[in-house]
């Protein structure tokens, strides 16, 4: 069992991992106007990747990089586009896309720096979001990576930092036509994007749920200082996954209040259907959150207990030889005159009355039941 124990810990500790932390983001230029495109995020050499997609009912196509070209296609009369862009590094390629769709100022701001809280802004004729998506990576740590989505009245303008992402089922249903995705606008693919992340939390969360109950294992059988190490980066974990998605319900719910008509009626239901998630995947966290608090004081009690059952055995051989050296102890004196010690029985007698002691003793702790 005991090996077993630390089998389940070691793959804890393997599962269990902060959220890959980025690199020093430097800030920028303190008293600079805002709307200042200035880039804040990690350097990166990479070309940025463009994505197209046109859908509407029977119709879909999808161009992958794209050049300038795509002005001409987006924003379309006759189509609903999305346009995916991947590598937020490059200033001069935001605000070109910028300058063509009117995006705010404010908004290519914030989409090169990307360390934005998640949040939910109106603009005039376009919405702007902020989520923070987690995705495992190919060494099997989190990811975490802001996307900011613009959404207009006929197209959908996304940003990603890095390539990679969880948005591949919608693409699937978009080239499929799987249910009512090409039969919506972008209000509904807005939809979509966001609900795939909010369900990425729960795969994430499961994860780490099930290495939690690992820890209880660990910690119930064979607590080590390697336990509390991996509680603490259970914790760290949990606290990055909270500022990443508290702020979602309060996006959502703004979302669903929108008045300015970008967000038809029915793609309303749906956001109130990522709201319930959202709230879910809190609960979760915080259920965790508790259970982690809780493992670190179970973690001390069970240390503390393993201290007090090595102090009573020390105690109970203690309590056990302390007569047997008080017998040794009169019988080892220098005096003169010792009656015992001339006695022809006086060594075998001294050694029945210790063991006779001995057994006494250990008889009165096992009828104590503190043996």
């Amino acid at each position: 069992m005991k090996n077993q124990v630390k089998k389940l810990g070691k793959l804890t500790r393997t599962l269990i991992r902060p959220v890959t932390h980025i690199p020093h983001i430097k800030r920028s230029r303190v008293g600079a106007p805002p709307g200042s495109l200035e880039y804040t995020g990690v350097e990166r050499s990479e070309p940025v990747a463009l994505t197209l997609i046109d859908w509407k009912d029977d119709h879909f196509e999808e161009i992958h990089g794209i050049d300038s070209s795509w002005k001409d296609r987006v924003p379309s009369a006759d189509f609903n586009s999305w346009l995916d862009v991947s590598g937020v590094h490059d200033v001069a390629i935001i605000e070109e896309i910028g300058a063509h769709l009117g995006l705010h100022p404010l908004i290519m701001e914030d989409i090169i720096h990307p360390n934005q809280r998640p949040k939910f802004e109106p603009f005039d004729d376009q919405l702007y979001i902020v989520v923070r998506m987690l995705h495992t990576t190919e060494e099997g740590s989190v990811q975490e990576e802001q996307i900011s989505i613009v959404l207009a009245k006929n197209f959908i303008v996304s940003f990603q930092q890095d390539p990679g992402d969880v948005f591949d089922p919608v693409r699937e249903r978009l080239r499929q036509g799987k249910g009512v995705i090409r039969k919506q606008g972008p209000d509904y693919l807005a939809y979509a994007l966001i609900d795939l992340i909010v369900d990425y939390y729960f795969v994430l969360l499961e994860k780490i749920g099930n290495d939690v109950q690992d820890l209880e294992m660990e910690v119930m059988d064979d607590p080590s200082k390697d336990t509390i190490h991996a509680i603490r980066a259970a914790k760290q974990t949990i606290i990055s996954y909270r500022k990443d998605i508290w702020p979602v319900r309060e996006l959502v719910s703004a979302m669903t209040r929108d008045e300015g008509g970008l967000i038809k009626k029915r793609t309303t239901t749906y956001l109130r259907d990522v709201y319930d998630h959202a709230i879910q995947v809190i609960d979760l966290m915080e259920t965790y959150r508790d259970q982690l608090s809780g493992l670190t004081d179970l973690y001390l009690s069970s240390l503390s207990q393993r201290m007090n059952e090595v102090m009573q055995v020390l105690t109970i051989i203690g309590s056990i030889f302390i007569p047997l050296t008080f017998i040794a102890g009169i019988y080892g004196m220098n005096f003169a005159v010792m009656p015992e010690l001339k006695w022809k029985y006086g060594y075998p007698a001294a050694w029945v009355v210790m063991i006779l002691t001995a057994v006494g003793l250990l008889f009165y702790f096992k009828k104590r039941k503190w043996l």
